[in-house]
């Protein structure tokens, strides 16, 4: 991956309800949706885009319309919900081709504006072979089944590729994650002015996935926490520890995400990690788990990282 030369040290800065304390924050973060599950109305989706602007990436799409109306009544945006819908989102990163995360992309398509889908291949090929068909919805994408309407252009991705997001000043790199061996997501990462964040799509840890998938992607960025240039990391954890390991589906507890920020921390350095932004994503509401998950990772917070829990249509910033 290409290093860029390091950027001044960055502390994180309060913005709207959420609130951080940073010098000059990069990246504006809008969560569309953050649980996995059971809740229709609030699955994954995060719009990001470089601060001072409205040209925005859509991590995964779980949720897009009432997410977008949360928004608008949080005063983040002042415009319709179709136009952040059609203008303000450039274009959709899909992790993986789970409900969970691209459910809100289809639902909204017939109302959507033209746009690219960038995925790795297997991901845009179940979207072509199983969402997109005529047998489940029209076919918006551009390939599959007849007639092609055009309106979703897929975008492969090759791994550790810097691609261009269209209409936008930012560029993103996909690295594959393990969700349940062999079952693949993706993580992505984003780069704009020699600043960058991560998310992760859905994933498990290597030692429950007998992968070195996330060792992998430690690899590519503990440089870029060294010389301060990755603003946060975003990254799932969807169950407690409690749960048994044959039941964890590709998911992480906290004690597992511990575990690989140890790993990371190792490459970067333990001075690197203290106060480093940990976005929790994914958290499953089901169970009511939800205070239990935070307590532990609380308690498994050796390394004294900025732990972050984002709340749909509450605005980040990086």
């Amino acid at each position: 991956m290409r290093i860029l030369k390091p950027c001044f040290i960055t502390i994180l800065l309060c913005y709207s309800t959420i609130t951080f304390a940073q010098t000059k924050p990069a990246f504006k973060v809008v969560p569309l949706g953050v649980y996995g599950g059971s809740d229709e109305s609030n699955l994954s989706a995060y719009m990001v885009g470089p601060v001072g602007s409205d040209a925005y990436a859509c991590l995964d799409a779980g949720t897009l319309h009432a997410g977008i109306e949360k928004a608008i009544a949080n005063h983040v945006f002042t415009v319709p919900a179709d136009t952040v819908l059609k203008r303000y989102i450039k274009g959709y990163f899909i992790s993986h081709a789970h409900l969970d995360h691209l459910a809100g992309m289809i639902i909204n398509s017939p109302e959507d504006a033209p746009k690219k889908i960038y995925g790795l291949p297997y991901t845009l090929n179940v979207l072509r072979d199983n969402y997109f068909t005529w047998k489940n919805w029209a076919n918006f994408g551009s390939e599959g089944d007849k007639p092609i309407l055009h309106k979703y252009t897929y975008t492969p991705m090759a791994v550790a590729d810097e691609v261009a997001v269209d209409n936008t000043n930012m560029t993103v790199q996909a690295f594959p994650l393990s969700h349940g061996n062999p079952y693949e997501s993706t993580a992505f990462l984003l780069h704009s002015k020699d600043k960058f964040i991560l998310y992760l799509g859905d994933t498990g840890a290597d030692e429950i996935e007998k992968s070195d998938k996330l060792h992998l992607l430690w690899q590519d960025v503990a440089q870029l926490i060294k010389t301060k240039q990755l603003r946060a990391i975003m990254i799932e954890v969807s169950f407690p520890n409690e749960q048994p390991d044959k039941a964890l589906f590709g998911h992480l507890t906290p004690r597992l995400l511990m575990h690989e920020m140890d790993a990371l921390s190792k490459l970067a350095g333990p001075e690197a990690m203290k106060s480093f932004p940990v976005v929790i994503t994914h958290l499953k509401p089901a169970g009511g788990h939800i205070p239990d998950i935070k307590k532990q990772l609380a308690a498994g917070n050796t390394l004294g990282l900025k732990l972050v829990y984002p709340e749909q249509g509450k605005v980040l910033l990086f």
